[in-house]
C-alpha cells in the first residue's frame, strides 16, 4: 500500500456511512426548520394578540374620550337653553301690563327650562333612540327635515365661501399705483 491509499474496507464503511447521514443530516434540518417556522408562527400569534389587545384599549380611550366630549357639549347645550329659558322669562317681565303675552312668554321660558332638564337627564344613548324611534314613526318627516336643513348649510356655505363684493369695483384696485 502506498502512504496515500486507503484499505477498500475503509474506503467502503466512509461511503456508506456518508450515504447514511445524508438523508438523517437532511430529515433533521427539515425538522429544524419545521421547528423554526412553528416557533415564528407563535411569535407572530403573539404580536398579533398584543396588537389586538392595544387595539381594544385604544377603542376603550376613545370611546370614553368621547362620551366625556358628549357630555360636556350636553351639559352645555342644557345650560344654553336654561339661559334662553332665563332671558325670555325676563323679557316677559318687562310686558307687566299685558298679561296675555306675559303669560305667553312665561309657557315658552317653562317649555324651555323643561327641554334642558330632559337633555341634563338623558344620555346619548336616550337621544339615539328616540331619534331612530321619530325615523321609524315619521320616515317622511325625517327625510323632509334632512332635506331642508341639507338646503339650508348648503344656503350658508355658499353664502360664507363669496367674497363680499366692493361698491366701486374690484377691492384691489385701491392697493394698485
Amino acid at each position: 500500500m502506498a502512504g496515500n491509499e486507503l484499505p477498500q474496507d475503509t474506503l467502503k464503511d466512509a461511503l456508506h456511512g456518508a450515504a447514511h447521514e445524508a438523508p438523517q443530516g437532511a430529515s433533521h434540518a427539515a425538522a429544524d426548520e419545521r421547528a423554526q417556522w412553528r416557533a415564528l408562527q407563535g411569535d407572530v400569534e403573539g404580536l398579533a394578540d398584543v396588537a389586538a389587545e392595544r387595539g381594544r384599549g385604544l377603542l376603550d380611550a376613545a370611546r370614553l374620550q368621547a362620551q366625556s366630549y358628549v357630555e360636556q357639549r350636553k351639559g352645555d347645550a342644557a345650560q344654553s337653553v336654561h339661559d334662553l329659558a332665563q332671558t325670555i322669562r325676563n323679557s316677559g317681565r318687562d310686558l307687566g301690563d299685558k298679561p296675555n303675552v306675559r303669560a305667553f312668554f312665561d309657557s315658552a321660558a317653562d317649555g324651555l327650562e323643561q327641554l334642558g332638564s330632559s337633555i341634563e337627564r338623558r344620555s346619548l344613548g336616550d337621544f339615539y333612540s328616540e331619534a331612530e324611534s321619530l325615523a321609524r314613526r315619521a320616515p317622511v318627516a325625517v327625510a323632509v327635515g334632512t332635506f331642508v336643513a341639507g338646503l339650508i348649510a348648503a344656503r350658508f356655505i355658499k353664502s360664507s365661501s363669496l367674497p363680499p363684493e366692493a361698491p366701486d369695483g374690484d377691492a384691489r384696485d385701491s392697493f394698485r399705483a
